[in-house]
Order: C-alpha cells, then structure tokens, then sequence
C-alpha cells in the first residue's frame, strides 16, 4: 500500500519555468533528468547568475516518487538494484514493504565535507562486537534516486571529487574499512557549479561530467529589470507568484514523465553516429565518452520534443555541450566557448554554421 508523506505546506521554490534566459543550462539539466546516464552536469558561470536556484527549480519540477518508508537509501520497491540490503532482504523473504511517496532528494554537499560524510562510515567496534554491519549512510545515500548538487566543485578537494565522479558513473557507492565493506545503490544526477575565475577542475576530472554549461550575466537591460521584477514578486507574495506558473509547471512536469517513457523508444540513424564519431576523432577528444553521451544527449533531446528519431538539428543543439569541455589537453587553457566543436560539426554535417534550422549547404 502506497501513502503520502505529509504534506505540510512546504518552502516554496522560483518556479522552474518562470526562469528568464540561461537556456542552456536548463536544456543540460532536462536532458539530464530524462537520462540520468548523460552523465551529469557541470555549470560555469558568473557568480550571482542564478545557478542555485535553477536547480531546486528542478527538483521542485519533479514528480514524486515511491520509496521504501523509513529506509535510508530511497530504495525503489520494485527494483532490486535502487535497493539497500535490508528492504531487498525483505523483498527476497516475501515481505510487504511499506511504501511513501516523497520529493525527489536533493542534497547539497557543503564546500568542507570530509570522505566520511559524503560516503558514509562504518562502527568497527559495533561490527567487531556484535558481528553486524552498523553502517552510518552518508550524502550519497540520501543522494540516491535523487539529484547531488556541489557549489564551488571547482574548489573540492580532488579525491573527493573522484570519488563522486565514481558514485555517479557506477551508480553504487562502497565503503570499506579493516575488512569490511559495505556496498549501496548511489543512482543521482551529479551537478557541479563554479566560477571560472576561481580556478577550472583538471581535464581529466572535467572530462568525467556528461555535459558543460556556460552561463553569462545578462546584459540586456530589458531582461534585467524583468527578472529582477519577478525575483520582487516571488518574494513578496510567493504562492500568488507560484499560482501565475502552476499551469506551465504542470505541464512540464507531465511532459518529463511522458519524455523518460518515450525515451527507450528513441532511434538514431547508424550514419548520424558515424558522424558523430567523425566530429570526436577530428576534434581528438580522448576515449569514448564523447561519442557515447553525444548519442544519450540528442536521443534525451528527441524524446523531450515527443520524437522517436534523431535529427540533424538535435544533435546541433546539444553537440557543443557534450563536447566543448573535452578539448582542453592542458589545464592552463580556458574551455573552448563551443566554436570549434560547430566549426567540426559544420564540417562533418554539411550544416551552416549558426543554422537553426539545420538547413544543408
């Protein structure tokens, strides 16, 4: 039997579809949502440009889902692998698990997080003692089935973004200790903001994100005063500003769920991953993740606009973020802006540069 967790009036949250410009990042962060093994998202851009709030504009987009009451891992009780050991215990023996609906999680990790907190610790004295696994989950288990948001990731210790990066990529997160270990499904979209200039993360630490996003402050005067407007009115009245975007949150919240159902159905033509391939290896982007999230990104992208094939112009839009990132061989370089990753495109396409509509030469 399924319930709902109360629901006592929560904080409100801008509303996702009420965000002015920045379209970039929000496209990497759907794309993202719709098919969390994109990879996650990296986003670089000036401080006070509103990074943050996008992100718990998402969360509070999405659809709840069912977890296993009062289990600390979020397990799914339908599938074993989103599971931790004691509700699939459970589910092996042929015991009724108590489901609640909840939010999807999203845990923000502080900038001066230790391993333990983010990985979770084990007691030896209790497991020695006792012969049970007492395990302390962490950020990452809370993470789980949810979204993992890192401010200033740019500034983490790199061990401890490596360990993240592996949590992500593998979906389990294992801690080990004096002969024990302990294993636990770790399934989130890893989003990482920054400042550019307060440092970039290593290219091969960058490299491990599925996609990069540049945002700028805006500059059109006309846009500025709006959103400042706007940010006005949400803070004075925010459920009557909410109210004014519940038809617009709700429509895309449908069209999230109907975009993750569509998805598996979703075909790319095997001569537009030629093509794709061809852009990498004249691009020399290192391995394959590239070309692997390239294809997940235009298929995402496909499946949000309700189509089962893979144009062209998808894989023009979403091209220069699954790549732009991947170019820098020396960490002293900047991030290319995205324009030889057109220009390859362009090339390998037979597509104008700059053509919104994928028109041909």
């Amino acid at each position: 039997m399924t319930t709902t967790l109360s629901t006592v009036r929560r904080r409100p949250v801008f509303p996702f579809t009420a965000i002015v410009g920045q379209e970039e990042m929000k496209l990497a962060l759907l794309l993202n949502v719709i098919d969390p093994k994109i990879g996650g998202v990296m986003i670089m851009g000036d401080r006070g440009t509103g990074k943050s709030t996008t992100i718990r504009a998402l969360t509070d987009l999405l659809p709840e889902i069912e977890v296993v009451e009062g289990d600390p891992f979020n397990s799914d009780p339908k599938d074993p692998e989103l599971m931790g050991d004691l509700a699939r215990q459970h589910l092996e023996q042929g015991d009724s698990l108590p489901v609640v609906k909840k939010k999807v999680p999203m845990v923000d990790l502080p900038l001066g997080a230790t391993e333990d907190r983010v990985c979770g610790t084990i007691d030896i004295e209790k497991a020695l003692s006792e012969g049970v696994k007492a395990f302390e989950p962490g950020l990452l288990a809370r993470a789980n089935r949810g979204i993992l948001y890192v401010d200033e990731v740019n500034l983490l210790d790199d061990h401890l973004v490596d360990v993240l990066l592996d949590a992500a990529a593998s979906g389990w997160n294992t801690v080990e200790r004096e002969g024990i270990s302990i294993r636990h499904p770790a399934r989130f979209v890893l989003v990482g903001s920054g400042n550019p200039e307060e440092g970039e993360l290593r290219p091969q630490l960058l490299d491990r994100f599925g996609m990069h996003a540049e945002i700028r402050t805006v500059r059109d005067p006309q846009l500025r005063v709006q959103i400042v407007e706007q940010r006005s009115q949400f803070d004075a009245q925010p459920y009557d500003f909410l109210n004014q975007y519940q038809i617009q949150q709700d429509q895309l919240r449908v069209k999230l769920g109907q975009s993750q159902a569509l998805l598996p159905a979703v075909t790319i033509d095997q001569e537009l991953r030629l093509q794709i391939s061809q852009v990498c290896a004249d691009l020399d982007v290192d391995g394959l993740r590239g070309d692997i999230v390239t294809n997940r990104a235009a298929r995402a992208l496909a499946a949000l606009e309700g189509q089962t094939v893979v144009t062209v112009d998808h894989i023009r839009r979403v091209i220069p973020l699954c790549l732009r990132h991947r170019l820098r061989k020396d960490p002293l370089e900047s991030i290319d802006s995205g324009y030889k990753v057109e220009k390859a495109f362009s090339e390998t396409f037979g597509v104008v540069l700059g053509d919104g509509n994928g028109r041909v030469r």
